[in-house]
């Protein structure tokens, strides 16, 4: 056979060849294409339940919070948000647009009409809540069967993501599989064009066909191997080579793309799996030393390259102060007031930039300006907080994404901290009493068998200091309540500046109060006594101008366990109290020491 026609019959076939390969690997960048889709519109269809689920919650905060609060900007958020909240058939044909099967919006409209439910009990709630029954409004939004259908309802939205995401991991392995084995078919053919070039055609075309051939093969294997770092090589030939050098490129950026957009999946999934956790911890928050301890445990792991600092408004000072940092951040003050800050002003977000596109904060110092980012904390409104975070990266402004997450996150902060706060008050209303600010009853009992256990593990005295107001009735008669009350709060004024963190002070009722002195023996007592009487003698109140006589006070004294039990001890200091006004008032007179029975050897017994 005639060299020609060998080389004729083997051009022949390497062209066939390498257009197989050519369109295999073309083939093999369209599945990672359909790879590509599949893993965005499983990301819509994500996008799209979770704004159903974000639909549900929101409809249900602003339900409860109506229900609690009575604030009617509840009510009206929530009109507003149900108003602004699509149909059911709107949100069904936004999804059978993008792909969704029958059987997928079948289960989406499960989830969808249990949700109309439960706005049909928010909206009865809130119903209730107008006329006035806030009982029944609780009962409906806060009530077991209200739990179960909300339950019920995220179930059925879990159901619907759980059958996208298999359809959407079944479409992403098809596609891959095919890729797979087109990158096989490709291989092989471009491994058998190499061996008919260096056999057959090898001085022929050596220089234009084998050599990029041979240095494709590599990187199609290493493209295999998912080592998508490989450069290809830079192939301007205008024939099948040419081709498939250009789809090498696009397998590449198929893949490189499909990384990236697998690894921001995973660290999106992953921040929002830490705010998640985040607003659990801070659901769970007891006190604002807890707060402050979830948000310097989450803050640096939500955004690493952050520093910050949180700072809470102090009203009585009118000062921001620093409550809590992470990441060692320098570039703000301490302490300052809310003016310094353009973010407490606006009410928003506030960062001058790195280029310095706008106005800096006084409160930050002015080598930290383009670095720092300003946050307000806001709740129902109001201001209550600031984070202030540094820049600790040197490639710029944080990402869109970060700042997304530091939203997220201060609206979780200040919601949680505004909570706390309410409850902090309503605490503080419910333990003290709001004429003289003096802990009340309700606090005593549990303060004082916390006392008497503390006592009896040091083997250390309490005493209890039982005061009345002498002849307060008549003063009451004489001028008024409004004077009694000026009395009641002058003499608690009294007590508050002679007693320190060694003692607590109660009103026991009416004009009289009650004092526990832990560590406190008789003599140690009496010497308080002693000041509490010089200070209230100090008194000087007036009634239109007028002197009303001096005002002075009876004590009854016992000390734990000499003079009773830790049942006792009160019913003791007020037997005391007894005999100091039945023998002219004005003194202090100390209890009688308990029989103690024969045996009985534990204090308190």
């Amino acid at each position: 056979m005639r060299i020609a026609t060998i080389t004729n019959w083997a051009y022949g076939a390497t062209v066939c060849l390498t257009i197989a390969a050519g369109v295999a690997m073309v083939m093999a960048s369209n599945a990672d294409s359909a790879e590509h889709g599949a893993i965005v519109q499983r990301d819509l269809f994500d996008q799209l339940t979770a704004e159903v689920e974000t639909d549900l919650s929101e409809l249900t905060d602003q339900a409860r919070l109506f229900a609690v609060s009575g604030d009617p900007s509840h009510a009206i958020a929530y009109t507003r948000l149900r108003t602004d909240l699509g149909s059911i058939e709107q949100r069904m044909a936004k999804l059978r647009d993008n792909g969704a099967s029958e059987e997928e919006l079948r289960s989406l409209q499960q989830a969808l009409r249990q949700g109309a439910t439960l706005e049909d009990e928010q909206q009865a709630a809130i119903a209730a809540m107008r006329k006035g029954d806030d009982a029944v409004a609780r009962k409906i939004v806060f009530g077991p069967e209200y739990e179960r259908e909300l339950e019920r309802t995220h179930f059925l939205l879990g159901r619907f993501r759980y059958m996208l995401d298999e359809r959407s991991d079944d479409a992403v392995e098809e596609a891959a599989t095919a890729s797979q084995r087109l990158r096989t078919i490709s291989e092989a053919m471009v491994a058998f064009t190499a061996v008919l070039f260096l056999f057959v055609l090898g001085f022929i075309l050596k220089r234009r066909i084998l050599k990029p051939v041979v240095t494709l093969s590599d990187v199609v294997n290493r493209l295999a191997d998912q080592d998508y770092e490989v450069e290809p090589p830079a192939i301007s030939q205008v024939d099948e080579i040419g081709d498939m050098a250009q789809a090498v490129r696009i397998f590449r950026e198929n893949g490189l793309e499909r990384q990236r957009l697998q690894k921001e999946r995973d660290a999106d999934w992953a921040v929002r799996d830490l705010l998640a956790r985040m607003t659990q911890r801070l659901q769970g928050c007891e006190s604002v030393d807890d707060l402050y301890r979830v948000v310097q445990l989450f803050a640096p792991k939500i955004a690493p390259d952050l520093a910050g600092r949180l700072f809470i408004l102090d009203e009585r000072h009118a000062r921001m102060a620093c409550a809590a940092q992470w990441l060692t951040p320098h570039g703000s003050n301490l302490a300052f007031s809310p003016d310094d800050c353009w973010a407490l002003r606006r009410g928003q977000i506030h960062s001058p930039g790195h280029n310095l596109t706008d106005v800096p904060c006084r409160h930050v110092a002015l080598e930290a300006v383009q670095a720092t980012m300003c946050v307000p904390l806001t709740a129902q409104g109001e201001t209550i907080g600031l984070l202030v975070l540094e820049n600790l990266s040197a490639a710029g402004e944080p990402a869109p994404s970060t700042t997304t997450y530091i939203e997220l996150m201060s609206e979780t902060v200040g919601l949680a901290l505004a909570n706390l706060n309410l409850r902090e008050a309503l605490r503080d209303k419910a333990l003290h009493d709001p004429l003289t600010g003096l802990r009340n009853r309700h606090e005593l009992d549990s303060t004082l068998r916390r006392l008497v256990i503390a006592a009896d593990e040091t083997d250390a005295p309490l005493a209890c200091l039982m005061m009345d107001i002498d002849r307060f009735k008549n003063l009451n008669d004489r001028y008024g309540h409004d004077v009694g009350d000026l009395a009641l709060r002058a003499v608690a004024g009294a007590f508050a500046g002679v007693v320190r963190d060694d003692a607590m002070v109660f009103r026991y009722g009416g004009e009289e109060f009650l004092m526990l002195m832990p560590d406190f023996d008789e003599k140690r007592a009496l010497e308080r006594t002693a000041l509490i009487r010089e200070r209230i003698a100090e008194l000087d109140l007036l009634h239109e101008g007028q002197p009303i006589g001096p005002i002075t006070v009876s004590m009854g004294l016992a000390v734990y366990p000499r003079h009773g039990t830790a049942q006792t001890l009160i019913a003791a200091a007020d037997a005391a109290l007894l005999r100091a006004k039945e023998t002219g008032r004005d003194r202090v007179v100390v209890g009688t020491a308990r029989h103690v029975p024969h045996g009985d050897n534990a204090p308190g017994a």
